[in-house]
């Protein structure tokens, strides 16, 4: 028999068996009654663990009781479910007013987390907490050995025939990389020194020059011929937490030594538990931000451990895997270094990726797990954004109780929408990697940083923050955290203490319709937390190419991605009605295979897309042909595989994995095979693939539009789909064939008021034919019933008659001045030189005469703000978001009829024009002024 074939039947007869416990064990016994009525009770009141929760910055630690109490009851009526405590450095520009800045851990402080502590608990709020402050975390307490420390390299080109003296501490003073947030203190050492020819078509190590220093000065006899001078340097303690409150600044912890990484944990739990006793009485999950490490990558012992790990020693190649680095890290694209031959460059990419992979399980082992310990040690769960240099972006995201990824918003989100890239969305590049993960994992909550904001604070409506949450759910989340609520008092000079954010605060001009979005949001993560995401594919990014091609990024916001649709191909398979999942090469060696599925814990996927994919492990190769054997579908795009990462042996590896994937195409039956890449717009180019390789959508568009998405879940044993049009400007056409038993019935829940109304279909109980007004979504849950109260849509068609005015205006500012404007023309309020700095509310009031019964909508047209309407004294409601239409009813009346409309503002504007406003000014000198107003046109329809 050959090795091969061997190779998958003893692998088919091993996954037959844990194929059944796989499958029989995967349901969840909460979803398996399928009892949705209970579903749908805790849809209309969900409970604070679905609620909204916000990262509280705690500005400077300067705190009082009665204010932080305060703060609770203001995020609680705001239909806040819980927080995240966040001390941070105070905001820059900002007045304290007499607060007293407090030390982290200090007895003043540990009164304050308690007063936080209860007082949440006591309001049903549930409470997490960031480890230390800022991120990523560390203190002025820091010992030298237990701060973060990184090797890195500088060249010096030097002329053959010449002699030259260099003082040791000149050339470590010249190692001084420009990162994002340098320490005070920085230690550097001289850690190796060589010569090397300009160009060697031959790998060389070059002349060990360490024994050439004398006196802490190297001296060097150059040989003819051009030659570089590469030295190696330590630096320890060279960059500050970012945004260190106070006692929790200084330089970052050594995320590579246990010890140290012990040694930090366990003096904060000390603190706490020392204050309010068992920390999981008050506290939900120990949180990690941001690991933005700026090119950390060393542990003393890491060459041992390299050896240990990958069996050679590194010491021959390090300078070459090394980089010289800048801001967070990132590689410095400048051309240095000794000119190796092509075959001497790939190997040497090879042993830069063994660095790389050393350095992940290190960091797993001593960071990830040991951060994991010590929370269930104290009886808390782990969150973090679990992703970043040193760690897998998939793999890493499993081992953590909460993974979080993050969404920002950008003016871009909801107004474009390039067919490739990460611009105009507002997840990043991590959402999919941790969605996936937290899947593959069982894990029902997927945590979001939600909503950060550094490009449009202030001018960001209601209607901006919806559309870049719904793409935010689309993405996989179902737990928002936003970024965020500023602890600030109200005596603090308008607009407060602003460290980050959107302006989520009391003092900002839509507050009063906060709730609204909350209320909406907690509905779909309720439902979301206790669905199962539906996925038939499965994605195998090519990290490995990645990462040989253009070296470790810095996700979420990497330098390089490969391929130019990278990003985009999930969001083409959503975008077709479809469900996918990323894998990496470890899941499929660890999955089971049988019926044509590849099945990964409670995952099971009958596609696997490999895009662009031209290195891949031996051992990879050998399970993808077991799952071809299995009626499996493996889709190659673009490239096929021919090559290994491997260092060892890497010409017969390289063979083997050539050799295997050549032998899965030509015997496979058409179920492996290479389909071309994207040429223009992905979405097309995945919906013509589906067509013709069969690929089954769970529901299937008539027409496809980039702004139109879904997801599919499994509610208990009902079908359910979350629907968004995430355009800011486009209504959008829909319909939609669910590819289910066209016995059940479609109920749309509205996430908004609570309701479950039932879709009256035609042409058949699957199919839905609508409009999805733009910045709007919908959540259709599939229910075997068939009576109830009809959905009803308002239609929104063209013409009507337009209420020209004239207009009177009332404009009530938030700063209390008070102003009346007459317009014969609706326009921009920032187009009127009286109004342009406006932030508030403002009254517009006309008269229309109605004389037909075909009247039966006021549709405002263009607006930007919250609206409420009243005709002739009657309340027809608020929008808030998506088409301001409402229903006339029984309100309107024949002839004169009385039309006013509030309409709330952004405060930006107002912002932006205080100009001897420090505060306001950090945040807005650069941004552009925003629209605000009624633009219409007004049209009874």
């Amino acid at each position: 028999m050959k090795r091969r074939t061997f190779f998958k039947n003893s692998l088919l007869v091993t996954s037959g068996t844990l194929f059944m416990d796989s499958f029989l064990g995967c349901v969840n016994p909460l979803l398996q009654d399928g009892n949705v009525d209970e579903y749908f009770k805790g849809f209309q009141d969900p409970p604070a663990d679905s609620r909204l929760f916000v990262r509280w910055w705690w500005n400077g630690n300067r705190l009082a009781e009665n204010e932080i109490l305060r703060e609770l009851d203001v995020m609680q009526a705001a239909g806040i479910g819980g927080v995240e405590i966040n001390p941070i450095a105070f905001p820059q520009g900002s007045d304290p007013v007499g607060y007293e800045a407090l030390t982290i851990f200090e007895e003043k402080w540990l009164d304050m987390l308690q007063v936080a502590l209860e007082g949440a608990k006591e309001r049903g709020m549930i409470c997490d907490m960031i480890v230390g402050s800022g991120w990523p975390f560390g203190g002025e307490f820091l010992n030298k050995e237990d701060q973060s420390q990184m090797v890195t390299i500088e060249t010096i080109d030097l002329e053959g025939g010449q002699s030259y003296h260099f003082k040791i501490d000149e050339l470590v003073d010249r190692v001084d990389p420009e990162i994002h947030s340098r320490n005070k203190t920085v230690y550097r050492e001289l850690q190796m020194a060589r010569l090397l020819p300009k160009v060697s078509r031959d790998f060389v190590e070059g002349e060990d020059l360490v024994s050439s220093i004398t006196d802490e000065v190297l001296s060097i006899n150059v040989p003819a011929g051009k030659h570089i001078l590469y030295y190696v340097v330590k630096l320890t303690g060279y960059m500050a937490v970012i945004n260190g409150a106070p006692g929790a600044s200084g330089p970052v912890l050594n995320h590579y030594s246990k010890s140290a990484t012990e040694k930090y944990l366990n003096r904060i739990s000390g603190f706490i538990t020392g204050k309010v006793g068992n920390m999981g009485e008050y506290i939900r999950a120990m949180f990690c931000d941001s690991m933005e490490l700026e090119g950390a990558n060393w542990n003393d012992d890491l060459p041992g451990e390299f050896e240990v790990r990958r069996g050679y020693s590194i010491l021959p190649y390090f300078p070459f895997v090394l980089k010289k680095v800048g801001h967070m890290g990132n590689p410095l694209e400048e051309d240095y270094g000794t000119k190796f031959s092509e075959d001497v460059t790939s190997m040497l990419k090879r042993v830069e990726l063994d660095f790389y992979l050393t350095r992940i399980e290190l960091f797993k082992e001593r960071f990830i797990d040991t951060f994991n310990e010590w929370c269930h040690k104290n009886n808390v769960k782990s969150r973090m954004q679990a992703y970043g240099r040193g760690m897998h972006p998939l793999e890493t995201s499993m081992e953590i109780d909460i993974p979080e990824c993050e969404t920002w918003l950008s003016r871009g989100v909801g107004r474009a929408y390039p067919s490739t890239g990460l611009a105009g969305r507002a997840p990043t590049l991590s959402n999919k990697y941790v969605a996936s993960g937290a899947a593959l994992a069982g894990k029902d909550v997927v945590s979001c940083e939600e909503i950060t904001n550094t490009s449009m604070a202030f001018m960001a409506t209601l209607e901006n923050i919806k559309v870049a949450g719904d793409q935010s759910n689309i993405s996989g989340v179902n737990h928002s955290i936003l970024h965020g609520f500023n602890y600030s008092p109200p005596e603090a000079p308008f607009p407060g203490w602003v460290r980050y954010g959107t302006y989520f605060s009391e003092r900002n001009t839509w507050w009063p319709y906060f709730r609204r979005w909350s209320d909406y949001k907690a509905r779909i993560s309720y439902l979301l937390q206790n669905a199962t995401p539906r996925a038939s594919v499965a994605i195998l990014q090519p990290l490995t190419d990645l990462w040989l091609k253009f070296g470790p990024q810095r996700d979420p916001f990497p330098q390089k991605w490969y391929p130019e649709y990278q990003n985009n191909l999930w969001e083409a398979i959503h975008q077709n009605g479809g469900g996918c999942d990323y894998v990496s090469e470890h899941i499929i060696k660890k999955a089971t295979f049988g019926n044509g599925r590849m099945l990964y814990g409670d995952r099971a996927y009958d596609t696997l897309l490999m895009p662009e994919i031209e290195t891949l492990d031996p051992e990879t190769a050998q399970y993808l042909s077991v799952f071809a054997d299995s009626g499996g579908k493996i889709v190659f795009i673009g490239k096929r595989p021919l090559k290994s990462a491997s260092y060892h042996d890497a010409e017969a590896s390289d063979s083997a994995v050539k050799g295997m994937v050549d032998a899965l195409l030509e015997q496979s039956d058409g179920n492996v095979l290479v389909y071309p890449s994207p040429q223009g717009d992905p979405i097309q180019w995945y919906g013509k693939m589906q067509d013709d390789l069969g690929l089954k959508p769970y529901v299937r568009f008539k027409q496809t539009h980039k702004y139109l998405s879904q997801s599919s879940y499994k509610l208990g044993t009902n079908s359910m789909y979350f629907m968004a049009n995430t355009s800011l400007y486009e209504d959008i056409p829909v319909h939609a064939e669910f590819q289910l038993d066209s016995k059940l019935t479609p109920w749309i829940w509205n996430p908004e008021t609570g309701e479950r109304l039932r879709y009256p279909t035609k042409g058949g109980n699957n199919i839905i034919d609508l409009v999805l007004p733009r910045a709007t979504s919908l959540l259709i849950v599939f229910e075997d019933r068939a009576e109830g109260e009809p959905y009803f849509q308002m239609e929104l068609t063209a013409g009507g008659r337009e209420i020209s005015g004239p207009w009177s205006l009332k404009l009530h500012h938030m700063n209390g001045d008070r102003q009346e404007l007459k317009l014969d023309v609706l326009a921009d309020l920032l187009d009127i030189p009286s109004a342009k700095d406006f932030a508030g509310t403002v009254i517009y009031e006309t008269s229309l005469d109605i004389d037909s019964e075909d009247s039966r909508y006021i549709d405002l047209g263009q607006v930007q703000g919250v609206t409420e309407l009243t005709l002739n004294g009657t309340v027809l409601g608020t929008r808030w978001y998506g088409a301001h239409v409402y229903a006339m009813g029984a309100a309107v009346k024949e002839g004169e009829n009385r039309l006013s409309i509030k309409l709330t503002t952004i405060s930006g504007n107002y912002v932006k024009s205080l100009k001897d406003n420090p505060v306001a000014q950090r945040w807005t000198r650069n941004q552009a002024n925003c629209p605000m107003g009624i633009l219409g046109p007004v049209r009874s329809i």
